[in-house]
């Protein structure tokens, strides 16, 4: 199974990036995860969510942030990977002058219905 980038129309999640689902479950064939690269442009932030069932990691591909997790806020940069468990408050904001690009994978595979906004 292959997907190109190119081919992969975006669309905006409840918590506001924008999101190009890479592979998919309900769209590609694969079994349990999901893969998506979010773009969150220059100065915007992400609403504060989580996700009841879903284990996430994020791996940051370029620009720089902040990660709100939990209590904790992290500094984040190209290079860096994120662990977000199961229920646990977070939100993005980009603080370089460039987009913040995020792949994002999602296990079980991301769903609008796991998702709670607070």
């Amino acid at each position: 199974m292959k997907t190109s980038y190119r081919s992969i129309p975006a669309y905006v999640t409840k918590d506001g990036s924008e999101i190009r689902e890479l592979m998919h479950p309900a769209v590609h064939g694969n079994a349990r995860q999901s893969l998506a690269e979010a773009i969150i442009q220059p100065g915007q932030k992400t609403q504060l969510h989580r996700h009841l069932a879903s284990e996430e990691l994020y791996h940051v591909t370029q620009g720089t942030g902040i990660m709100s997790l939990g209590e904790n806020n992290l500094l984040i940069g190209a290079g860096d990977t994120v662990h977000i468990a199961p229920g646990v408050a977070h939100c993005v904001r980009a603080t370089g002058e460039s987009p913040l690009h995020i792949l994002c994978c999602c296990s079980p595979a991301y769903s609008h219905e796991d998702t709670e906004m607070l």
